[in-house]
């Protein structure tokens, strides 16, 4: 059995079948590899990735410099919520508190079906993250004056995980050229369906 199998490789945010495993040039026919095919299938399940809720608002109001993962503390009936997609990462932020740090105003909604006393939905939570990156985002947070955004929650194996963006707000002049960028996709996308249906005309 393989440990940490460095030949996969997951192209799909869904859970691939083994035909989506692929061998490297070196793994020609003849040098056969036997692999755990129970083992593998537990190794693509924790590798995989389904993403929960994305931050739409995140881009368009900052520039993204960096990104990194993190993971996040939660009460059962959190996890439960999350799983029925009842998370809103719209005004949400991160930001140190006691040399730890926390993911604010981001709303979690209440189960409705726990038995035990339910959460608060816009409680601070704790990100798991390593000590030399937090140490590492402050002096950047001081130098440039970088905000840290949830850009996506997200299952990674059977662990909720936090996407983090390191971002610098747009200036209006940014914003003005995003939305004539996107009013240009649209108009484009709006010609090639005219023209698409003039073909099956």
């Amino acid at each position: 059995r393989f440990d940490t199998p460095p030949f996969l490789r997951v192209g799909s945010n869904l859970l691939p079948s083994m035909a989506d495993l692929t061998l490297p040039p070196s793994c020609g026919s003849s040098n056969a590899i036997l692999l755990d095919t129970a083992f593998l299938e537990e190794y693509i399940i924790a590798m995989s990735e389904r993403v929960i809720a994305t931050n739409k608002n995140a881009l368009r109001l900052y520039h993204i410099d960096e990104k990194l993962e993190a993971g996040i503390e939660l009460a059962g009936s959190e996890v439960k919520s999350i799983r029925a997609g009842s998370i809103a990462l719209k005004d949400g932020y991160a930001r140190l508190k006691n040399d730890e740090l926390y993911l604010f105003n981001v709303h979690i909604s209440e189960y409705k079906n726990s038995s035990i006393q339910n959460h608060d939905p816009k409680r601070s939570r704790r990100l798991l993250i390593h000590r030399k990156q937090i140490k590492r985002l402050i002096g950047k947070q001081r130098e440039k004056g970088y905000t840290l955004i949830p850009l996506k929650v997200y299952f990674k194996g059977k662990w909720i995980k936090v996407e983090l963006g390191l971002g610098r707000g747009k200036k209006k002049y940014d914003k003005r050229e995003d939305i004539k960028k996107r009013e240009h996709t649209i108009a484009i996308q709006r010609e090639l369906k005219k023209h698409r249906l003039k073909k099956t005309a």
